[in-house]
């Protein structure tokens, strides 16, 4: 039975993995990382969140972004207090050999210049054309 079970994880992590990297998309659409970023708003002002744009992330992405307002909550994990502000989800359609650090050094900047504890990255692949 054991060795029955072993079999059967072994054959879903292979078609797991072989999902993942066997996106087919039909042209002209091509692979790409779909990168959201949730970014709490604090007390960011316009003109600060403007200048990060400009100085963080407009550089590692100069091919476009979308920002979208919205509202949210977020339970810190040490004080287990919900924290409900004003926030924006960064999205980014990037080149699907985007280096991981090119996305993590963005969210790190957020959290210093903004004094976030955190910020949520969401990376999926994607077939997108533009």
């Amino acid at each position: 039975m054991i060795f029955r079970f072993a079999i059967a994880a072994i054959v879903l992590c292979h078609a797991s993995l072989a999902d993942a990297q066997s996106l087919s998309c039909t042209p002209p659409q091509k692979s790409m990382l779909d990168v959201e970023l949730l970014l709490g708003r604090g007390k960011a002002s316009e003109a600060r969140w403007r200048q990060f744009l400009a100085r963080e992330v407009t550089p590692r992405f100069p091919d476009g972004l979308t920002v979208y307002e919205t509202t949210g909550q977020w339970r810190d994990p040490a004080s287990k207090v919900i924290a409900r502000e004003k926030s924006r989800v960064l999205r980014v359609i990037a080149p699907a050999d985007t280096a991981p650090d090119t996305i993590a050094a963005v969210a790190e900047a957020y959290k210093q210049q903004f004094r976030q504890k955190s910020v949520g990255v969401v990376t999926r692949e994607v077939c997108a054309s533009f």
